[in-house]
């Protein structure tokens, strides 16, 4: 039986001292409520210690705190931890805490399943189950976070939003759950820290940029050759190569904020020269930074890791032009928590 009780994390700060109000009561308990919700992560009406017991009774019974669990916790050999994360009406997502010497960083979803049909990604194959909440993205930071002072002693340091999902096409839930997440009445995490990658949907683009978001931006870039890009990321048909450069253009030109582009390099696909010379075309009218990422399998041999020889080409041409460049070795590959390697296969 579906719930007819309202979920409370729907209403604002206002929404919930009129609440408050209009039942007779002082408008400030709204307030302290809605710090139970979001500072301290409240999972149910009993734990809020400074409201009556006859106003928490009241609160049970017309809302509902629709909190995630951690169904299930993998470990990798290189620490990396991996949650199955349950959703109030029983859907599954996955988010991944990626500890380094320097840091501890969340990997988040932002949609059960995925919008877009990349080919070398495991979670595409799912489909778009439906966006998540902004509470159920927050919960997931909030869980990690748990975890990184659990098992290494210190908070969170960043956030990705390169877990399941296009997070532009859950675009409004996605910005509320970074707006509690940086909020002082939330975990008060400096956008600076957050970074969000998309597979490259122009208009959302341009509308990040036009809402002035704080947050860093990274794109799943993959090829800077039409056909190629559209034989990988079919979307690309849609959202093709010249929308998505112009729609950086006015990023850059509106933030000022240097774009990092995610690109994997495969045998026989992109590990050409005039691959290289494309993404050198493509990138270098802003500043840049190209994360280089080793391939993670996912039971398709039409994608294969390309070469070392490949790779370091890539870095030569790139660094001599001064973009700059990182090649980032996967983390949690055996626990299939690797980046395109997200979908429950476990559960």
């Amino acid at each position: 039986m579906v719930s007819k009780k309202k979920d409370i994390r729907a209403l604002t700060k206002e929404q919930l001292r009129e609440f408050f109000k209009s039942r007779g009561e002082e408008a400030f308990r709204g307030s302290q409520v809605y710090e139970w919700l979001w500072q301290k992560s409240a999972h149910s009406f009993d734990d809020m210690t400074n409201i009556s017991k006859e106003t928490r009774k009241k609160l049970e019974e017309q809302f509902v705190i629709n909190h995630i669990k951690v169904d299930q916790l993998q470990k990798s050999s290189d620490g990396t931890i991996k949650n199955a994360v349950r959703l109030h009406d029983g859907l599954v997502v996955e988010s991944v805490l990626i500890p380094s010497k320097e840091r501890t960083t969340a990997c988040v979803s932002s949609q059960v399943g995925c919008s877009l049909d990349c080919k070398f990604c495991a979670t595409a194959r799912l489909k778009r189950m439906r966006n998540l909440n902004p509470d159920e993205i927050y919960d997931q930071v909030v869980a990690i976070n748990n975890e990184s002072e659990l098992y290494f002693n210190r908070p969170l340091s960043n956030i990705v939003f390169m877990g399941m999902g296009e997070p532009l096409m859950n675009y409004n839930n996605v910005l509320k759950a970074i707006e509690k997440i940086t909020s002082p009445e939330g975990l008060g995490m400096s956008p600076k820290r957050i970074t969000v990658s998309t597979s490259g949907v122009p208009k959302m683009i341009r509308k990040l940029a036009d809402d002035e978001v704080k947050f860093k931006l990274a794109v799943s870039l993959h090829s800077a050759i039409e056909e190629v890009r559209t034989s990988i990321m079919p979307f690309n048909a849609t959202f093709n190569l010249k929308e998505l450069r112009d729609s950086l253009i006015y990023w850059y030109s509106k933030t000022k904020s240097r774009i990092t582009y995610e690109y994997v390099v495969w045998e026989g696909i992109n590990d050409r020269d005039k691959d290289i010379k494309a993404l050198l075309a493509f990138c270098r009218f802003a500043p840049s930074k190209v994360n280089l990422i080793e391939y993670n399998p996912i039971d398709d041999s039409s994608f294969k890791q390309a070469s070392n020889e490949a790779i370091d080409k890539y870095v030569e041409v790139l660094e001599k032009n001064r973009i700059i460049v990182t090649v980032r070795r996967s983390r949690g590959k055996d626990i299939d928590a690797a980046c395109g390697q997200l979908a429950n296969k476990s559960l």
